[in-house]
């Protein structure tokens, strides 16, 4: 039985695309580029949406604010005793945080206050209270904010600068993680009593209130009760977050796809500059072949593993250096084009993320295509008498 793969062949294929080495290692050089690009963005995007979609589930049902003259001010931790009244509502929990702008490294941090033995409202925090050591002034940070702070040589502890002017010396207790970098990395948990002294903020005040509702359905109706009854307040819900976080991701995905477009646009300049026919040299080599005996279908699988070789050999060098550059070197600027580019947030790893379908697309959008550029100019050759095609 005659087998289907022609060695010959292969090799004559070979040693065609090393006879046109320059050639070759130009074009393998531009397809594995765009390859590395559309990658590149593909897996950052991926990366980011999985860590905005753990974010968003983590968030609390309902954020209850107070708000003064259009701007966010510390809620009396009285109206507790008034929402868990509410029907549908099984818990409401007063938080303390806020956001610390470290001036000598140019980031902001979030920073969060917890009570020992209060029902935490995430499970990341109910960890990080079984670490918190509260009869003291200490503190557990997330990676980015260690990261920060050694560079800043606070390896120990952390002066913190209170309203008053004075410093507050923090013990730095350990380092967490969560299930997100989104949410953790820059983070920084302490016990409430040492934040509202670093805020100064009174016993009797929190930041927000977050309510939990017994019946996932009723958040809606819960969150209309909690208004009518506070009229001043903003009563925020998981899934007006969610539209906010999606509208964001939206936002920076057209810019994502403007990129996207441009790549796709040159790759198919491009395929059209080889689809367009084939230069004078390769007719008469394709000629030549054609004298000494060779069949079209001969003809046509030669060009076909030429075609393949490049183009396979492209498709992975650009995904191989399109996973290193994203998931070991964080995607320099390119991720910005998703996270944003400001001095005042911390660095974060993005999160490896294999989608199989993405690497198809990726591959079904440059291997066959660049292939059919290949076979179709010279199957229109090849085809033709082989006196025309030499001459």
């Amino acid at each position: 039985m005659r087998s289907r793969i022609n060695f010959y062949i292969i090799e004559y294929a070979i040693n065609s695309l090393l006879a046109q080495k320059y050639k070759t290692i130009f074009m393998v050089i531009i397809l594995s580029s765009l390859i590395f690009l559309l990658s590149s963005l593909f897996f950052i995007k991926n990366s980011i949406k999985y860590e905005l979609d753990v974010t968003l589930d983590s968030l609390p049902q309902i954020i209850v604010q107070n708000i003064k003259a259009g701007r966010h001010y510390d809620i009396d931790i009285e109206a507790i005793d008034e929402i868990l009244n509410i029907n549908g509502v099984e818990g409401a929990v007063a938080r303390v945080w806020g956001y610390y702008y470290f001036e000598n490294a140019g980031v902001n941090f979030t920073l969060m206050g917890i009570d020992e033995y209060e029902e935490g409202y995430k499970e990341s925090l109910k960890k990080v209270a079984k670490e918190l050591d509260f009869s003291s002034s200490s503190m557990i940070v997330g990676e980015g904010v260690r990261d920060v702070l050694n560079k800043s040589y606070y390896k120990e502890y952390f002066n913190f600068i209170k309203p008053n002017g004075e410093l507050k010396k923090v013990e730095i207790g350990g380092v967490f993680s969560a299930d997100s970098l989104l949410e953790s990395n820059d983070v920084i948990v302490m016990s409430r009593d040492t934040l509202r002294e670093i805020f100064d903020m009174e016993q009797n005040r929190a930041t927000d209130i977050v309510v939990r509702v017994a019946n996932a359905d009723e958040i809606s109706t819960v969150a209309a009760k909690i208004k009518l009854k506070y009229p001043s307040f903003r009563v925020i819900t998981n899934n007006d977050l969610r539209v906010s976080y999606q509208n964001i991701f939206d936002y920076k995905s057209g810019l994502f796809l403007s990129l996207f477009i441009i790549s796709i646009f040159t790759f198919f300049i491009i395929v059209y500059d080889k689809a367009s026919g084939l230069s004078s040299e390769q007719k008469r080599e394709i000629g030549v072949l054609r004298a000494i005996g060779w069949r079209v279908d001969d003809i046509l699988k030669e060009r076909f593993y030429e075609a393949f070789i490049v183009s396979i050999f492209s498709f992975l060098a650009g995904t191989i250096f399109a996973f290193a550059f994203v998931y070991t070197f964080n995607a320099p600027l390119i991720s910005n084009i998703f996270s944003g580019y400001s001095k005042l947030k911390t660095t974060f790893d993005l999160a490896f993320v294999f989608d199989m379908q993405t690497l198809a697309l990726i591959f079904f959008l440059s291997v066959p295509i660049y292939i059919s550029a290949i076979i179709i100019p010279s199957w229109k050759s090849a085809t033709l008498d082989v006196d025309e095609v030499i001459r």
